[in-house]
């Protein structure tokens, strides 16, 4: 219940190296099966009067029933216990944590929770209907209705599957906070099917539907919203066949046809490469004009990768990273684009023998992602940086021809064509500290520092260390820009009115005017706002060994 995981169904892919994985159709209706299997065996034991179940269930009504008669102060404990883990505050639990996420703007998991208790409400109630069954006698407590399935039971389970589910997708939530809240509700689940029994209002086959009817509904809810309920896949690398060898590990390449210029020559390199170290044939995927690599990164999920390989420009690597993140599928940035930069920042050679060599022969290290929205912008992530003003100007005016035939030195051009940019009035919010006020020519906000040329913009930034790093670059004149660079360059953590950085878990920038904005090298167009916030850990990355 508690293993989970959130895995949305990939997209349509095509494109002549596109090689597909089997339809996963199938997997999902087996998935439905399995999940409503035990509550329809269960079922049909109880009211096919199964002679085990059924001693079982009157022996421990006997007992429950004897006990009680002889402990009336422990029957006015279960009681008490009975009138706080009501249906309904199980329900009310899950309704304050889907108001939580629609405030966080994760729409798709807050209409999944209310869907879910709505289910468990309705189909609690339409079971009991349906079947009759009566009550053990004599009850110890008040109830009323039907004794199949338990209310509490099926009501309590519901909220600890949910929350199991929705715990690991909320950013910023460390391990260790989402055990101390999921350890209790599940306590709780135990709690309340133990109050029925012992007030005997409830056989124990009664908690056991109730529970295997939560498990049908989360299942048959999750697969109707797109979320694929599981344990999370181990490494194919060391599962056994049956002759008793190890299965070869699997990759996924995902290209972007524009960026790599002789795809055949690539190609071959990188199937060699991942041939010569004992993969399979990998999956190619190619991204499109109209999707930069998300369906490609589902695809690479549901093809149960052990590695998957990206090339492309920094666009298609934050696609990529954000659709791979909180999967546990380690990610080998290939650089080919313009900035290459968190290949740079991860120090992975821009050479594509070496860049191969050092990745498949490297380490996996956890690395922060960084959450993102703002106005016009959908729920994103990056994995570099962010921008608003000045630095969003040049990215968007860089000539894509000159681009092409350049690379990132077309952005000197794009520089020197904006460095009169207008500065803007901005309030600037780090975490829950007062807001500050400034009038900037850029505002950038970093998971890592490097720039090309190896440019220290955020110097004390390191993709894994949990934090936001932020600069303000505000010189009020042209003549003024020498002594930022030089700051820049040299490293120096003064702060004063030209430059001043900031650390911060959670950053909003708000424009008091419509500025150019950017994430990871992209323009995302103008905006007057962007909200990020850390996300520790949540991608794997595949990067050199340490020398």
């Amino acid at each position: 219940m508690m293993g989970w995981r959130h895995v949305i169904i990939e997209g349509d892919l095509s494109g002549p190296m596109n090689h597909h994985p089997p339809s996963t159709a199938v997997g999902r209706a087996l998935t439905v099966v399995l999940g409503v299997m035990p509550f329809a065996v269960l079922t049909v034991l109880v009211f096919e009067h199964w002679a085990p179940l059924a001693r079982w269930d009157q022996s421990v009504a006997a007992r429950a029933a004897t006990y009680g008669a002889a402990h009336e102060g422990l029957i006015d404990f279960w009681q008490v216990v009975g009138a706080v883990v009501l249906p309904w505050t199980s329900r009310a639990v899950i309704a304050i944590v889907a108001a939580y996420l629609w405030h966080r703007r994760a729409r798709l998991l807050t209409f999944w929770l209310l869907t879910s208790a709505a289910a468990e409400l309705v189909l609690v109630q339409v079971v009991k209907a349906v079947f009759e069954r009566p009550r053990p006698v004599p009850m110890l407590g008040e109830a009323s209705g039907f004794s199949y399935v338990s209310g509490h039971a099926a009501a309590a389970f519901v909220m600890a599957g949910a929350l199991g589910v929705v715990l690991p997708s909320v950013r910023g939530w460390r391990r260790r906070f989402r055990l101390l809240v999921l350890l209790p509700v599940i306590a709780v689940v135990w709690i309340a099917s133990a109050d029925r029994i012992a007030l005997n209002v409830h056989y124990v086959s009664d908690v056991l539907g109730g529970w295997a009817l939560g498990l049908a509904i989360l299942t048959a809810t999750s697969i109707g919203f797109g979320l694929r309920p599981g344990l999370r896949r181990r490494r194919r690398r060391t599962a056994v066949e049956s002759d008793g060898t190890t299965a070869p590990p699997r990759a996924a390449v995902i290209v972007n046809p524009i960026k790599v210029g002789d795809g055949v020559a690539f190609r071959r390199k990188v199937t060699r490469a991942l041939a010569v170290r004992g993969y399979e044939d990998p999956l190619w995927l190619e991204t499109r004009e109209d999707d930069a690599g998300n369906a490609m990164a589902k695809a690479a999920i549901e093809y149960a990768s052990d590695l998957v390989l990206v090339a492309g420009g920094d666009g298609t690597v934050r696609v990529v990273c954000s659709a791979l993140a909180h999967t546990g599928i380690p990610v080998g940035v290939i650089p080919a684009g313009t900035g290459n930069l968190l290949a740079r920042n991860l120090h992975i050679p821009l050479d594509l023998d070496d860049a191969l060599e050092r990745i498949l022969e490297g380490r996996d290290r956890r690395i922060d992602l960084v959450g993102v929205h703002g106005d016009d912008l959908d729920n994103d992530r990056y994995a570099v940086m962010a921008g608003l003003g000045l630095d969003a100007a040049i990215i968007s005016g860089a000539p894509p021809h000159l681009k092409k035939q350049i690379g990132w030195t077309a952005y000197l051009v794009s520089a020197a064509k904006n460095v009169n940019h207008p500065s803007v009035r901005v309030q600037i919010t780090i975490d829950e500290a007062e807001p500050i006020e400034r009038r900037v020519r850029t505002v950038v906000v970093g998971n890592v520092g490097m720039l090309q040329a190896n440019i220290p913009l955020l110097p004390d930034a390191r993709p894994d260390d949990g934090l936001l790093d932020v600069v303000v670059i505000a010189p009020r004149r042209v003549t003024q820009w020498p002594i930022v660079l030089w700051r820049l360059m040299t490293r120096t953590n003064r702060s004063d009115m030209y430059l001043e950085r900031f650390t911060g878990h959670r950053v909003e920038i708000h424009a008091a005017v419509d500025v150019q904005r950017q994430l990871d090298g992209d323009p995302i167009g103008p905006g007057r706002y962007l909200i990020t916030e850390i996300e520790p850990g949540a991608l794997t990355a595949r990067v050199p060994k340490r020398r």
